[in-house]
């Protein structure tokens, strides 16, 4: 259920992801450079294009960064459509009357 604070309490993983991203690309080279060395062309291709994939993620990591906070509403506007001031009014269902089992003896 949403309260309508969600925009004001929100916080990115910008940061962590950028971290992340740096982490892989550290080891994407680590293991092309490794692989080039030992004579593996296939695994240093693979590497390869995991630096690449990394590289592109850090640019659009520190691009968004870059961009700083977004728009979010303010507290006057509502996160969803209002409910109505009178709902429709529904009468109580009415329950039959207690009766109590009757005993049936041979």
């Amino acid at each position: 259920m949403r309260t309508g604070s969600e925009p004001a309490t929100a916080r990115s993983a910008l940061r962590a992801r950028l971290w992340l991203s740096v982490w892989g690309l550290a080891w994407a080279i680590f293991g092309m450079a490794a692989f080039t060395l030992t004579g593996r062309p296939g695994w240093a291709a693979a590497c390869g294009v995991l630096w690449l994939v990394a590289a592109v993620d850090m640019t659009l990591i520190v691009r968004h960064i870059r961009q700083g906070p977004h728009y979010q509403p303010g507290r006057d506007v509502p996160p969803y459509r209002p409910a109505e001031e009178h709902p429709a009014y529904r009468a109580p269902r009415r329950r039959p009357p207690f009766r109590p089992p009757r005993h049936r003896h041979p």
